[in-house]
Formats: structure tokens, C-alpha cells, sequence
């Protein structure tokens, strides 16, 4: 056996992936995360069945399903007019034609319930309230008075494991911003949907609405150009980034702008991307999920491409004697697969954003082309069965 103990620096979805997917071969982690309590970050999450298969096979995704909803279908629309562009019929399509659940929750009761299995497994150590500014083999065994044969950086956007990487990528902002609130049910107007996923696409922007079981709410994600408000998370929406909001969907139908000026102080995020950078040191410290790649939301692929990189990078690791050969597969494997991922995530930038002639375009071949045509484009991204 290569690894034996392991130190993964972030407790967000990625790290307590990686946690569960090392104690399923019997090795021991350790990990290490900044805040003294795990809270939601965000509202909102999408899990597409390549991730959700990933749940399963942890033992995860019975906790969650109860709480989540799988949605009907996933409805493209204008958000000038309101008419439906496209309607694909996910939850069929995702249980037969991709072998997995398509569903959408809070972000909070997937964190919970991955934290739930972390602390309930003997093999898997909490270390909260513990922050590294370098993730050097002898800080980190101050903290954990254990040695470790290999070091996880799941620790964001931001990553201080990165600085461990010779060559790794380095952050920078996207240009577009998000802002993320919630309504409540009782509040909701009517073109929302309690069983749909709707994304309404516009000019320079697009927002997307979908119910959360949990908190009996809709969660709702506007994305636009905008500006940099510097290194941060998230920040608090001022008067001025909420005029921002309201300019930005200005013309849009007055049933959507009547929905934004509503909303109670709504989280203003810039959206930064990684560049390209090498993720591993090629011996004994590896980068996953947005610590390596973090990339734009146009293909609601964030959560998913962690729980895939985690899992792929232990079944990688674990399938050779020689740490070394591990690293260099779990790149081969993972680096193609991003790639594919990030470009289908410009592809839906440009198509949600377009305007003028390639928005007439656009609304055409949503007419033209069939729902299956369009689930075969997906077949790659959801259908893909993790090397675990």
C-alpha cells in the first residue's frame, strides 16, 4: 500500500470526498480546516448524476435524497419574455438514460451529510479552528502528531497548498460576478417552478431559480458582468452593487426585475477561474477541486468536479505501489476531463449571454433540436462513471 496516512487541508465538499474515499481502502486522514464551525457557504447546489453516482458509492446519498428534489426538467428560458426556449425532461434522463439521480438541495445538507459520515468513520480526523499559512509536512504534524505520506490541498480558490506546487495555477478574476439569494415559497411568484430547474438567459447575463426542499425556498443566481471587489469569498451587497443588479437586468420582463428588486440583501460574488498550472509536486502534495481548477458556474459543474477529482485521485493513488506513478495518473486522468469541462462551460456562457443575431440563432436550434439530441451532447459529462 503506497499512502498509508493522508493530510487534506480544507473541510469543504472536496476534502470530506477525499476523507470517505481514502477510509473505503483503509487509510487514515486527517483533515485540516480554518473555521472552528462548517457553515453553508453559498445556498444552492446542483448535483448532476456523474456526482451523485460518486454519493452513492460513499454511502452518502441516501442521507440526502430525502432532502432534495429531483426536478422534472431543466427549463431554458427567455428573460425578456418569459417563453419557454427548451425543456429537457432531466429526471427521466438522468435515471435512464445517465443510471443516476439528478437533484438540487441546499448546499448546507450535502456538507452536513458528508460531515456526518467523516465524523461517525474511526479512520477520518477533524481538525477545526486550525489555519496554515504553509502546509509544510512538519506544520501540518503540529497540528494532527501524525506523519503523512501525501498532502490534499482542498482548500479553494484561495489555496495556501498551492504555494507547495512549483508552477501551480494562479487566481484571477473572471469578469463576471454572481449575486446569490433566497425567497421563500409563500413569496415566490408564479413563474417559478417547484419542480423545475429554470435558467432565464438574456443579454450579458442570466439567472438561474430552482426550489430548495429543505428551507422551503427557492434559490436564485443572478450572473452579469461586473466589478472586482478584490480577494474575498463573498461580500455583503451594498446599496450601490445592488443598483448594480437592478442595471444589469434593466430590461428584462418586468416580472423578473419585480423579483430582483425584492431581494433582502443578496450575497455579491466575483467569480474568480484558475489558470493552467501543474496540481501535484510529483511527490507528496496534490491540489483538487477548485484549489486546482476553479472555473466558471455556466455548466453547474463546481461541486461535481471536486467529488470526482477526490474520488478519482485516491482510486489513482491507491492502484500503485509508487506515489509518484499515482500522481502522474490521476493528472492523465483528471487534466483532459477539466479541460472538456471548462469549455462547455464557455460554451454555455456564450450561448446564455448571446444577443442580436446569435441570440436568433440560438432560439432556433433550442426549436429545431430534439430533447435526446441534447442529452446526447451530455452523455460524456453526466454519464460518466468515476475510476473510485
Amino acid at each position: 500500500m503506497p499512502v498509508k496516512s493522508v493530510a487534506i487541508v480544507g473541510a469543504g465538499i472536496a476534502g470530506l470526498t477525499a476523507a470517505l474515499s481514502f477510509a473505503r481502502y483503509g487509510v487514515s486522514s486527517h483533515i485540516i480546516e480554518q473555521a472552528h464551525h462548517l457553515t453553508e457557504v453559498g445556498a444552492g447546489l446542483q448535483i448532476s448524476p456523474n456526482a451523485s453516482r460518486i454519493l452513492s458509492d460513499l454511502g452518502v446519498l441516501d442521507s440526502i435524497e430525502p432532502l432534495w428534489i429531483e426536478p422534472d426538467s431543466v427549463d431554458l428560458t427567455s428573460g425578456q419574455s418569459l417563453d419557454t426556449l427548451m425543456a429537457l425532461p432531466m429526471r427521466e434522463l438522468a435515471r435512464s438514460r445517465w443510471g443516476a439521480p439528478y437533484g438540487v438541495l441546499h448546499r448546507a445538507t450535502l456538507q452536513q451529510a458528508l460531515l456526518k459520515a467523516v465524523v461517525s468513520n474511526p479512520l477520518c480526523h477533524l481538525h477545526l479552528g486550525k489555519r496554515l499559512e504553509t502546509v509544510r509536512k512538519t506544520d501540518i504534524s503540529a497540528i494532527t502528531f501524525a506523519d503523512h505520506d501525501l498532502i490534499v490541498g482542498a482548500d479553494g480558490v484561495w489555496s495556501c497548498a498551492r504555494y507547495s506546487v512549483p508552477d501551480s495555477p494562479s487566481p484571477s478574476f473572471s469578469g463576471n460576478v454572481a449575486w446569490r439569494f433566497t425567497i421563500h415559497d409563500d413569496a415566490a411568484p408564479p413563474f417559478l417552478d417547484k419542480r423545475s430547474v429554470k435558467a432565464f438567459l438574456g443579454p450579458k447575463g442570466h439567472i438561474v431559480a430552482y426550489p430548495l426542499k429543505e428551507v422551503a425556498a427557492y434559490n436564485i443566481v443572478a450572473i452579469s458582468i461586473g466589478a472586482d471587489p478584490g480577494q474575498t469569498w463573498k461580500a455583503e451587497s451594498t446599496g450601490q452593487q445592488k443598483e448594480m443588479l437592478l442595471r444589469q437586468f434593466g430590461n428584462w420582463h418586468p416580472h423578473i426585475r419585480e423579483l430582483l428588486t425584492k431581494a433582502e440583501n443578496p450575497n455579491f460574488w466575483p467569480l474568480y477561474q484558475l489558470n493552467e498550472g501543474r496540481w501535484h509536486n510529483g511527490q507528496n502534495t496534490v491540489l483538487i477541486g477548485d484549489a486546482a481548477h476553479a472555473m466558471m458556474p455556466f455548466a453547474a459543474q463546481g461541486a461535481a468536479m471536486a467529488i470526482e477529482d477526490a474520488y478519482e485521485l485516491v482510486g489513482q493513488v491507491m492502484a500503485t505501489a509508487d506515489l509518484a506513478k499515482g500522481l502522474a495518473a490521476f493528472d492523465a486522468l483528471r487534466l483532459p476531463r477539466i479541460a472538456k469541462a471548462r469549455k462547455r462551460a464557455q460554451l454555455n456562457r456564450f450561448a446564455y449571454h448571446a444577443s442580436g443575431p446569435f441570440k436568433l440563432g440560438r432560439n432556433m436550434l433550442f426549436k429545431l433540436r430534439s430533447p435526446q439530441s441534447f442529452a446526447a451532447d451530455m452523455d460524456w459529462l453526466y454519464g460518466y462513471h468515476a475510476k473510485g
